[in-house]
């Protein structure tokens, strides 16, 4: 696939991008070369091959949806930066 000048001045205006012409010619290059590699990949047989979200089967890659106990609270307020006996002081936002 092919993409002209033009059409990389049309895209580059639309997101509001100033390019100089080396820019413009060199960008048209590599965007140029990013959809060839879309056009070999088009190529590829893929007949027989079902859709898949992921390379390879996950099995129980989610664990149950089990309570837990929480941390205890000294450990939790341990590390902050500010905090009283039960919670994390923060800057006030209002």
């Amino acid at each position: 696939m092919n993409i002209t000048r033009d059409e990389v001045l049309h895209v580059a205006t639309l997101a509001r991008l100033s390019m100089t012409e080396e820019e413009l010619a060199a960008m048209t290059a590599r965007l140029d070369a990013l959809l060839g590699y879309f056009d070999l990949l088009q190529a590829v047989n893929t007949e027989g091959v079902a859709p898949t979200t992921h390379p390879f089967a996950k099995a129980g890659a989610l664990r149950d949806d089990a309570p837990l106990s929480s941390l205890p609270v000294a450990d939790a307020l341990a590390n902050a930066p500010a905090a009283t006996t039960e919670f994390f002081v923060v800057p006030r936002v209002l």
